[in-house]
C-alpha cells in the first residue's frame, strides 16, 4: 500500500533526485527512493569577506596531485571522497547527504520534543499529531505483536473477488481509500490552461524501477531477486514455499504486462507524453471493461469536459487485463502490492524482507537506517508540512528568506541579459522568453500559508492506522483540487528537504528553507562561494523554463510553443551536443559499455549549464561594486577560482555501484562526478580562471562546445 499518492505528473524538475517515502512505512531505501522540495539557516552577506575571516572553503580538501584542467572533480573531491567513505546505512555520501543529514538532526529534535509533550499538547494540534505519529511508528514492539494483522483485511478482501465484475469496485474502493493499484489518479494544472486544475490518470502500478527492468537481459538478475522477495512475502502471511512461489511468478506475470506496454522513461520527458486530454465517454472507448464515471463518482470527484488520460496505449493494456487476464493473475498482482507497500509499516519481518530486496540487492546497501530516521520519514510523507511549519519557526530566521530574496533577484537578471544577448536566437522569440522569464515567480523558504490539518485523526497507539487516516487524509486533498484554481503559492517539496525545483505548469522557482545553509548559501562567505553555490541552484531552476521540457511552456504554464521554427531547430543542435557530451561519460570502471544517458539527462544538464552560466555573471556584476575585495585572493584562490571550487564542491561524493546502475536507468539526473565537471568544461570563463590550455580534458575543443542559455 503506497503511503500517499504520487502525483500523475512527474514534470516538476529538481536539482536532484529527493529522498522520498514510497512504501507505506516510509522506507525511502524503497525503489524510488533516491524523483518529486540546520541550526540558524546561513545568510547572504552583501560583500564578499576578507580573508582573514573563517575560510568557508576547506583548501586542505583539494587534491594537489591532481591537474585542475585534467579531473577538476578530482582537484576539488578525490581526497575528501577517499577520506569519507559511504556509511552503511547510505548508498551515497556526499555534500548534499550531509546536510541532509543536519536536516534529519534537526527534524530528530522537532519530533522527539513533539513526542514527549504529545499528551500535554493542545488537542488536536499539528504538535500533538506529530509526536502520536512518531511515536508509534516507533514502537516496534507492539508493531512486532500486531505481525501483518494490519493488512488481513485487505488480503480477505481480494480473496473475496470472485469474477470480473468484482475488480472495478474493488479498485474503486481501494483509490477511495488513497491506495490505489495499476494506475495513478490525481490533480494537476490542465497543459492547455495551466490556470485550471484538472483530473489526470497516470500509468504506474510496477515493483522495479522502470519498465525496461522487466523485458532487457541485463535486469535478469533483479527480476529473479524480486520473485523471491514477492514470494518471501507471501510466506510471511501464510503461504508455503511452493505456494508463495506460485503466486509470486503470477504477480510477476502480471506486472510484465504492465510495463511492456508503458511509455520508457526517456519518452515520458516529452510532455505530450505526459497529458491525453479526453472526455469520459472518449476515455471509455479505450477501456469499455472499466467505466470511468462509475470512478469519478466512487473518488466523489466531478469531472466536467474531461481529463487527461495520460499514456493511452497503456490504458488501453489495462483494459485487456481486465477483460482477459486469468484471475488467478489479478489477485496475485493485488496480494504482492498490497503486501510489499505496507511492508515498511509491519512488523520487522516485513520490514528486513523488503529492505533485503530494496536496500542490499537492488542499490546495494549494507544496512538498514536506524528506527529513527526511517519513522522520521513516515512523518514526512504523511505530514510534512506541518513538520515543516515546526521546522521553519526553529531553525529559518526572517532575514534569511529576505537575503535569499536579494540572491534570487540578481541572478534573474543575470539571467535576462543572457537572454538579450543571444546571438542564436531572433528577436520574436527573444521576446517570448523575455515574457516568460518576468512571469517566473521565486518561492523561498516556505509557504505563504500553511496547510491546514484539521480532520486528520492520529492515535498514540496505532501507526498502521494512522498512516491510513494520513493517506486518504492526503489524498482528499489533492483530488479536492479537481475543477479548481490553480495556486501557484502551493509547494510541492517540504521547508526540511535539501533541494529545489522548478514547476512549468505554474512557472515557480522554489527553495526550500533547508538548502539555503553551507555548503550553498554561507552568513560570511565571500560572493563567490556563495554565487558558485546557491547562485548557481536558482540558475539551476530558473535554467529549468528553459531547457528541452520546459520550453515547451509559456509563461502562464501552458503547453504553447513560442519559437520559430529556425530558433527551435539551432537550440535543438544545441542541446544535441549536450546530449553527446554526457553519452560519452562513463560512470563505472566494473561496466565499460554503461554510460549516463543523455536524453534521460538533458534537462538537468541543461540546466546546470545554463544555471553556472548565469551564476558567473551574477558574480561579475557583484564583483563590480566591490572591485578592490574582488582583486584580492582568498587562501591563494582569486575569485572566479572559487566560484568553480565551490560548484564542484557542491557535488562531491560517491554512490555504491547497484545504486548508481538503478539511477542510470531511471534518474534524469547524472552522476554527481559528472555534474562536477559537465558545465565547467564549456566554459571559456573556467579555461581562464585556471589557465587551462587547448586539449587540456576540462576544455571541450570549440566545434563541441556547448552553449545555449
Amino acid at each position: 500500500m503506497n503511503k500517499h499518492m504520487l502525483k500523475p505528473l512527474a514534470l516538476a524538475v529538481s536539482l536532484t533526485l529527493a529522498a522520498t517515502a514510497c512504501s507505506k512505512g516510509g522506507d525511502d531505501s524503497a525503489k524510488n527512493a533516491a524523483p518529486a522540495k540546520a541550526s540558524t539557516a546561513a545568510m547572504m552577506s552583501n560583500a564578499p569577506a576578507s580573508a582573514s575571516t573563517a575560510p568557508v572553503f576547506n583548501i586542505a580538501d583539494l587534491d594537489k596531485n591532481i591537474n585542475a584542467c585534467t579531473d577538476f572533480n578530482g582537484f576539488v573531491n578525490a581526497k575528501w571522497v577517499k577520506a569519507n567513505p559511504i556509511p552503511a546505512d547510505q548508498t551515497s555520501w556526499g555534500s548534499f547527504n550531509e546536510l541532509r543529514e543536519k536536516s534529519l538532526k534537526d527534524q530528530h529534535q522537532l519530533v522527539d520534543d513533539a513526542a514527549k509533550n504529545a499528551d500535554s499538547a493542545p488537542a488536536g494540534s499539528i504538535e500533538q499529531k506529530i509526536g502520536w505519529l512518531y511515536s508509534s511508528a516507533m514502537n516496534m514492539d507492539a508493531r512486532n505483536k500486531a505481525g501483518f494483522d494490519p493488512i488481513k483485511p485487505d488480503l480477505a478482501s481480494i480473496d473475496a473477488i470472485q469474477s470480473r465484475k468484482d475488480l472495478q469496485p474493488w479498485l474503486d474502493k481501494a483509490f477511495a481509500k488513497g491506495d490505489g493499484r495499476v494506475f495513478s489518479f490525481g490533480s494537476d494544472a490542465d497543459f492547455k490552461n495551466a490556470k485550471q486544475q484538472i483530473a489526470y490518470t497516470f500509468q504506474s502500478g510496477l515493483g522495479l524501477p522502470t519498465p525496461a527492468y522487466y523485458t532487457k537481459s541485463e535486469h535478469k538478475d533483479v527480476r529473479e531477486a524480486y520473485v523471491k522477495y514477492l514470494g518471501k512475502l507471501f510466506e510471511l502471511t501464510g503461504d508455503k514455499p511452493a505456494e508463495a512461489k506460485k503466486q509470486a511468478e503470477l504477480a510477476m506475470k502480471f506486472e510484465t504486462d504492465l510495463a511492456k506496454h508503458s511509455v520508457p522513461r526517456v519518452e515520458l520527458r516529452n510532455p505530450k507524453n505526459q497529458y491525453h486530454f479526453v472526455s469520459v465517454a472518449e476515455a471509455n472507448k479505450v477501456t469499455p471493461h472499466f467505466n470511468w464515471n462509475t470512478f469519478f463518482s466512487s473518488q466523489g470527484v466531478t469531472v466536467d469536459k474531461g481529463f487527461s488520460l495520460s499514456q493511452p496505449k497503456f490504458f488501453k493494456e489495462f483494459d485487456h487485463l481486465l477483460a482477459t487476464a486469468p484471475m488467478n493473475e489479478w489477485k496475485a498482482y493485488l496480494k504482492a502490492h498490497a503486501i510489499s507497500g505496507a511492508a515498511s509499516a509491519l512488523s520487522e519481518p516485513f520490514v528486513d524482507a523488503r529492505f533485503d530486496f530494496y536496500g542490499k540487492t537492488l542499490s546495494g546497501q549494507p544496512q538498514q537506517r536506524p528506527q529513527w530516521k526511517r519513522s522520521l520519514s513516515a512523518v514526512n510523507g504523511s505530514m510534512g508540512q506541518a513538520l515543516g511549519q515546526l521546522y521553519v519557526k526553529k531553525y529559518f530566521p526572517p532575514e534569511a528568506k529576505e537575503r535569499a530574496d536579494q540572491l534570487v533577484h540578481n541572478v534573474l537578471a543575470a539571467l535576462k541579459h543572457r537572454i538579450q544577448n543571444l546571438d542564436w536566437m531572433s528577436p520574436e522569440t527573444k521576446q517570448k522568453a523575455l515574457q516568460k522569464l518576468s512571469m517566473i515567480l521565486p518561492k523561498i523558504g516556505y509557504p505563504e500559508n500553511w496547510r491546514s490539518w484539521d480532520g486528520l485523526k492520529i492515535s498514540k497507539d496505532n501507526y498502521y492506522a494512522n498512516l491510513e487516516a494520513a493517506q486518504k487524509f492526503n489524498y482528499d486533498y489533492d483530488i479536492a483540487k479537481i475543477g479548481k484554481p490553480t495556486d501557484r503559492k502551493e509547494w510541492g517539496m517540504t521547508p526540511q528537504t535539501v533541494n529545489a525545483y522548478y514547476n512549468p505548469t505554474d512557472n515557480t522557482i522554489n527553495f526550500p528553507a533547508a538548502i539555503l545553509q553551507p555548503p550553498f548559501f554561507y552568513a560570511h562567505g565571500d560572493d563567490a562561494i556563495n554565487y558558485g553555490g546557491i547562485g548557481a541552484v536558482i540558475g539551476h531552476e530558473s535554467s529549468h523554463g528553459f531547457d528541452d521540457q520546459g520550453s515547451q511552456f509559456d509563461g502562464s504554464g501552458n503547453l504553447h510553443n513560442w519559437w520559430t521554427k529556425a530558433d527551435r531547430k539551432a537550440f535543438d543542435a544545441r542541446t544535441h551536443k549536450l546530449v553527446q557530451q554526457f553519452d560519452g561519460y562513463v560512470p563505472l570502471k566494473d561496466h565499460p559499455k554503461l554510460h549516463v544517458n543523455g536524453k534521460l539527462t538533458l534537462g538537468e544538464n541543461i540546466a546546470d549549464l545554463g544555471g553556472l552560466n548565469i551564476a558567473y555573471d551574477a558574480l561579475q556584476m557583484a564583483m563590480k561594486n566591490h572591485p578592490k575585495e574582488a582583486s584580492e585572493k582568498i587562501d591563494g584562490y582569486t575569485e572566479d577560482q572559487r566560484f568553480f571550487l565551490n560548484w564542484a564542491r557542491v557535488w562531491r561524493g560517491e554512490i555504491r555501484p547497484k545504486r548508481q546502475m538503478v539511477l542510470l536507468n531511471a534518474d534524469p539526473h547524472a552522476p554527481m562526478k559528472f555534474r562536477a565537471i559537465g558545465a565547467p568544461s564549456n566554459m571559456p570563463a573556467f579555461a581562464k580562471a585556471f589557465q587551462c590550455k587547448p586539449g587540456d580534458k576540462m576544455v571541450r575543443p570549440a566545434d563541441k562546445r556547448v552553449k545555449i542559455w
